[in-house]
């Protein structure tokens, strides 16, 4: 959720909208605070096994709750994107893994958060024992032809784009 305020968080003098580098934002007129509405980051790993399969989580939260996503979640303040990639994937699952590389960077509007800005990684796993938190239902290692659908518009055009990078071979 974007949220709009009422007062600046600084000095507490009432905000105006005003346009600011092409776009109508809330100012402060006595401080000079600006309300830029950024996007929240998020890491996300396709996590691959020795076979090729991807891993994929079973929602029991929301957004999705009992949909099927990547593993991923927010990054934490100071925390490099690829270590909140590592962490999440061991804190939902217990598995540990390595970053083989970059995927790519992908904008999502949603009504919860905003936007969100996602960071995907490919992360190599060798352990495919999978033990997972309150936040999952399950998770599984699926073969590309096997993937369920899955919500996320962001995760859906990460997996297309795996297909697409030759250079990252399973």
């Amino acid at each position: 959720m974007s949220t709009n305020f009422k007062f600046c968080p600084f000095c507490s003098h009432s905000l105006r909208w005003r346009k600011i580098d092409g776009r109508l934002r809330q100012a402060c007129f006595r401080c000079g605070w600006i309300h830029y509405k950024n996007p929240l980051p998020v890491a996300v790993g396709v996590a691959v096994d020795k076979e090729g399969k991807i891993l994929l989580v079973r929602r029991n939260v929301e957004p999705g709750k009992n949909k099927w996503a990547l593993p991923g979640g927010f990054v934490e303040w100071e925390e490099d994107p690829q270590e909140a990639c590592l962490r999440e994937l061991r804190e939902e699952t217990k598995i540990e893994g390595e970053i083989a590389g970059l995927i790519g960077v992908y904008i999502q509007k949603t009504k919860r958060y905003g936007a969100i800005l996602a960071i995907a990684y490919l992360v190599r796993v060798s352990k495919d024992r999978i033990f997972v938190n309150n936040e999952l239902k399950e998770a599984r290692f699926f073969r590309k032809k096997e993937i369920p659908y899955i919500p996320f518009s962001s995760h859906r055009r990460i997996l297309k784009d795996v297909e697409r990078l030759k250079s990252l071979e399973f």
